[in-house]
C-alpha cells in the first residue's frame, strides 16, 4: 500500500472516531488488514491507534462542553472488564473465526443504525 494512503485512510480513521464516536477503530482494523496484518494483529493495533484518538477527541469535546466525566463514570469499570475479558480470550479464538465474528459486528452494527 502506498505511503500516501496509509495516510489519508488514518487520518480518515481519526475523522470517524472524532465524528461518530466509533468506527475508526473498525476502519483502522481494515487499514492494518489490508497491510497483511492477521485479524488479532490488527485489532490490536487498531486499539493503540484508537487510544490516543478518542483521548484528544474525548478533550475537545468535553472543552466544548458536549459531555461530563459524570456521563460515563458508571460504564468505565464494566467496560475494563470487558476489555479484560476479551484480551484473554482472544488467544483461544481462531483468526478465521475472529474474520467472520469482525465481519458480523460491522454488519449487525450497521443494520442497527439504518433501522434507527
Amino acid at each position: 500500500m502506498k505511503k500516501a494512503t496509509k495516510y489519508i485512510l488514518s487520518a480518515l480513521t481519526g475523522l470517524i472516531s472524532s465524528l461518530f464516536g466509533a468506527g475508526g477503530g473498525i476502519a483502522a482494523t481494515v487499514l492494518f488488514r489490508q497491510q497483511g496484518l492477521s485479524q488479532r494483529q490488527a485489532q490490536a493495533s487498531s486499539l493503540c491507534v484508537i487510544l490516543p484518538v478518542s483521548i484528544i477527541s474525548a478533550a475537545i469535546y468535553y472543552q466544548k462542553g458536549y459531555y461530563s466525566p459524570s456521563d460515563g463514570i458508571g460504564y468505565i469499570l464494566p467496560g475494563i472488564a470487558g476489555a479484560l475479558t476479551g484480551a484473554f480470550v482472544i488467544d483461544k479464538i481462531p483468526d478465521k473465526v475472529m474474520k467472520k465474528i469482525f465481519a458480523a459486528f460491522m454488519i449487525y452494527c450497521g443494520f442497527n443504525m439504518l433501522m434507527r
